[in-house]
């Protein structure tokens, strides 16, 4: 055996025993002829202590850091005054006795020891060892504790894990598919899954009426801090149910393992809020709102109805609205201060941003001689704002209104520190349009996605007024996240046909994408509905992260790349001829 024991679970109680451990060298220290090494495996440090000039033990003083060691010895007691309280292993350490070296390491590209800034390119080019940070670790650990957790609690409730295949066809996801080229049926191709849809609606077909995987997807989009091209979601769907069966399946789910697993979190509230997608946007400005922190949007159209102001006068002639937020203690920004938001809010798509100081001194700001005084009374008693606050006013379209204004109300969140870390805002969003306008295209588009069952009472909007029907779509948001995305599903073929219609797609074109989904409708489809929660976002979330990288152990960079493995690369000649496939390379420009 390499080890009788991990680094991290000796304890006084081993005192007196022979114990024969393997790790890295973490730190290494000479103090008057004798060796301190900290050894460190996945379980945490202990020190090991030896004699450099003892036969055999010669190679603790050339260890270096990260160099592999194989180490047999015995616990003692560490000396009076030399205890480590930080440390679980801080009572003792181990006098060694043999030392061998399995295998050195060349030196570092950056520290293993200190959690310090690195070059993100750096880490990921040598994530073998930017893993071996116990930052990293701790992420790892719990990663596996949430997939873990979300095994257990689903199989305890008769779910059961099915595989579905990488290999599909293309699906209406939202995003681009990655192509994968058939060798065997030239000029043809599978698709790799945006996510399990239409597969896990055919389990339901079939009768398993309560599926879950831990889903591995892909998406070919542009990359953000938290998306990457794979990714991993909780995929679950259920049969006979109705949507609230759905959330309280799932916010039961999270409920427990924030328990459980996340002492140190608290949720909100318990159980979770609830909102229509309409009152969410009305109230935050956003479908996925922070709800750690106040700093509501408030719509202000009736009480500059009869304003001078004709900045205010031309938004609503034009059909649009003035809104605002209120930034708690900022009424002293300076004009500097003041113009930096307002180039924030123009790159959100305003115009513009007009701001109200309530200072001790009086009023003031850029809206300050617009606005009279019965205006700013009225403002203060509908929004709560008070002496010492600063408030900030967009008159615009609805939809830009709302999007620069929760721009602005997250931006304050973390320059004012307004919402605590350990607070987990669990909140349902629901009742979502059931279709969207495209003006580019324009047609119709699913919100969603197109296998989402409208409500009933809408269908016949389908020929009057398509842009108010609902969807029985939800949202499980949380922090400013959207964390997963569900829906009861259609489960009745002339449904999903008026659907498809809508959405301009012809008779063969339907045929031939989701034929085969709309028969298996024909053979007695229960009702059924699911949700994807997001893995990778909820365990950045939970683990304090920054983005979703830090909690994937081999993601790629923000240009889609892997730095590590030089991935993607070029193929050979003679697996494009195999593939049937010329790379045409795109045109350079004359700039």
């Amino acid at each position: 055996m390499y080890k009788t024991h991990t680094c991290g679970e000796l304890r006084s109680a081993h005192i007196g025993q022979a114990v024969t451990l393997a790790g890295w060298v973490h730190r290494q220290r000479d103090h008057g002829g004798v060796t301190f090494i900290d050894l460190r495996d996945r379980y945490g440090l202990v020190q090991i202590v030896g004699d450099p000039a003892l036969p055999g033990l010669e190679v603790i003083q050339d260890a270096r850091q990260e160099w592999v060691l194989q180490i047999s010895g015995e616990v003692r007691r560490r000396p009076a005054g030399a205890e480590n309280p930080n440390l679980a292993t801080g009572e003792i350490e181990v006098e060694v006795k043999q030392c061998q070296v399995l295998n050195p390491s060349k030196p570092l590209p950056f520290l293993i020891n200190k959690d310090e800034d690195i070059d993100e390119n750096v880490r990921l080019k040598y994530r073998y060892l930017d893993l071996r940070r116990e930052r990293m670790q701790k992420n790892m650990v719990l990663r596996h504790k949430v997939i873990k957790f979300m095994r257990d609690y689903l199989s305890e409730r008769e779910f059961i894990e099915v595989e579905t295949p990488f290999l599909f066809k293309t699906t209406p996801e939202g995003a681009r598919d990655f192509l994968v080229p058939s060798r065997m049926q030239p000029g043809t191709f599978y698709a790799l899954p945006q996510s399990p849809q239409q597969l896990k609606q055919l389990l339901m077909v079939a009768g398993v009426d309560r599926y879950f995987q831990i889903a591995r997807c892909m998406r070919d989009e542009d990359l953000r801090g938290d998306r990457q091209l794979e990714f991993t979601q909780l995929d679950l769907e259920m049969s006979f149910v109705e949507r609230d069966d759905v959330l309280d399946l799932v916010e039961g789910l999270f409920t427990d393992m924030v328990k459980q697993i996340l002492p140190e979190k608290r949720l909100l509230a318990s159980p979770w809020p609830r909102l229509t997608h309409a009152e969410a946007v009305e109230r935050y400005g956003s479908d996925k709102p922070d709800m750690r922190f106040g700093m509501e949007v408030y719509n202000l159209g009736d009480i500059f109805a009869g304003s001078d102001f004709r900045v205010f006068q031309m938004a609503l002639e034009s059909g649009g609205v003035i809104k605002c937020i209120v930034a708690p203690g900022c009424s002293e920004y300076t004009r500097k201060e003041v113009d930096a938001l307002t180039e924030f809010a123009k790159t959100q798509g305003a115009k513009g941003l007009a701001t109200l100081a309530l200072s001790a001194e009086g009023v003031r700001g850029t809206a300050q001689k617009f606005i009279k005084p019965e205006e700013v009374e009225a403002i203060q008693q509908r929004t709560g704002a008070k002496t010492g606050d600063l408030v900030l006013f967009v008159a615009d379209s609805n939809s830009v209104a709302n999007k620069t204004l929760s721009a602005l109300r997250l931006l304050f969140r973390d320059k004012l520190n307004l919402a605590d870390p350990n607070l987990l805002a669990f909140a349902w969003v629901v009742d979502f349009p059931m279709f969207e306008w495209s003006e580019e295209e324009q047609k119709w588009d699913a919100a969603h996605h197109p296998f989402t069952m409208p409500k009933m009472e809408d269908l016949p909007k389908f020929e009057t007024d398509p842009g108010q029907i609902l969807s029985d779509a939800y949202d499980m948001v949380l922090n400013g996240y959207e964390t997963a995305s569900g829906s009861i599903r259609i489960h009745r073929s002339d449904i999903q046909h008026k659907v498809f219609e809508l959405l301009g797609l012809k008779d063969e074109e339907i045929q031939s994408k989701f034929g085969h989904l709309i028969e298996a409708f024909e053979y007695g489809a229960p009702p059924h509905g699911g949700m994807a929660p997001g893995i990778d976002r909820l365990v950045m979330i939970f683990a304090d992260e920054p983005n979703i990288r830090e909690v994937i152990a081999f993601p790629k960079n923000q240009a889609g790349r892997d730095v590590m493995a030089e991935a993607p690369s070029p193929a050979s000649e003679r697996q494009l001829q195999e593939l049937h496939i010329r790379v045409v390379e795109p045109e350079k420009s004359d700039k």
